[in-house]
């Protein structure tokens, strides 16, 4: 599948052309720029032209293969020489509020590595020091689409990449995302943090538990990055709440949880409902097995199975886990808090 280049090489690529814009030099549709592992690569130019004391072009983003909601954007950077070098957010590009991103507080949401993309792009044309403003029109519409709300960057997109080339269906991104939740949670004071497949889980935790906006983390199907990552940064305690159709997979020792990389989630519903001498329906779905059952054995089967998980999770990331098992309208099921402040 065709490669693409991140928002953060699109930007290095446009700054060097308003540069040689500036200097009244003609560019021919393209430039090439150098990647932070010493590789070079050209990008197209869609427009670059001089401006009153330095230079404006724009390139739009092609991320290839991969399904990037930024794919198709346009990156415009206006650049004029200064004193240093001075990032600014532009139209849709967002600003850092809350602590624990790789920006502090009051920043552009350009992340060090464009930033360092960018400036090594500028000092090929001689520059020493610059004002560099990205901007990205619309991006504040698509930045509602990612979890940039949740992690306080406000009013765009982040310009994000380390490495310039946006693999297809990369989980870099996914599991980069879940990095940055957690440390904002862990910046922002909390020493325990809840962990949820998506939207759907989230809802569940926030209804039945009283959690900080920075405390609960969406790790998508990452379960085991997020495992390891809540332990390396140092929380103490985890609360994990999910649907049993996203989550029952942990069970049996699955952190992966996607459907083409795990088995189904089935098999570790069924078993409990044979344990517990439970009927079992005929159903494709975990929630049509759950629907069957009156609500004192729905109960039953979720408090079993949710011990299970909390202690695959438990012995997976070395922290005291509890585990609620949410229904598909958001309220929960069962769940196991043992030996947890969630009890």
């Amino acid at each position: 599948m065709r490669s693409g280049f991140s928002t953060g090489a699109c930007a290095a690529a446009a700054a060097k052309a308003a540069a040689l814009a500036a200097a009244g030099l003609e560019v021919d549709g393209a430039v090439e720029i150098r990647f932070p592992d010493g590789s070079r690569a050209t990008l197209p130019v869609a427009r670059a032209r001089a401006v009153v004391g330095g230079g404006e072009a724009v390139v739009v983003k092609d991320a290839g293969d991969d399904p990037d909601i930024t794919n198709g954007a346009t990156v415009t950077v206006s650049v004029h020489p200064a004193e240093g070098w001075r990032f600014e957010a532009g139209e849709g590009v967002g600003t850092v509020t809350k602590p624990g991103l790789q920006m502090p507080p009051g920043e552009a949401a350009i992340n060090p590595a464009p930033r360092s993309m960018i400036q090594a792009a500028l000092e090929e044309c001689g520059w020493t020091g610059a004002c560099i403003r990205v901007s990205i029109p619309g991006g504040a519409e698509l930045a509602e689409r990612t979890f940039n709300p949740r992690l306080g960057v406000v009013g765009g997109l982040s310009i994000l990449g380390t490495a310039g080339i946006v693999r297809p269906f990369s989980l870099e991104a996914i599991r980069a995302t879940v990095s940055c939740a957690l440390d904002v949670a862990r910046a922002s004071g909390f020493d325990s943090v809840c962990l949820v497949p998506g939207h759907l889980g989230e809802r569940a935790a926030r209804t039945a538990f009283p959690l900080g906006a920075e405390q609960v983390v969406e790790v998508s199907n990452e379960w085991g990055h997020a495992l390891d990552e809540a332990r390396d940064k140092g929380f103490r305690a985890l609360l994990l709440v999910g649907h049993p159709g996203k989550i029952a997979k942990l069970a049996e020792g699955h952190f992966d949880t996607h459907s083409s990389r795990s088995p189904s989630p089935l098999n570790p519903v069924i078993t409990v409902l044979e344990e517990l001498g439970l009927p079992i329906a005929e159903s494709p779905t975990v929630e049509g097995l759950f629907q069957a059952l009156p609500q004192d054995s729905s109960k039953r089967v979720a408090e079993r199975l949710a011990a299970r998980v909390a202690q695959a999770a438990a012995a997976r990331s070395g922290l005291p886990c509890a585990v609620f098992l949410s229904t598909m309208s958001a309220g929960i099921y069962g769940g196991s808090a043992e030996g947890t402040q969630w009890a």
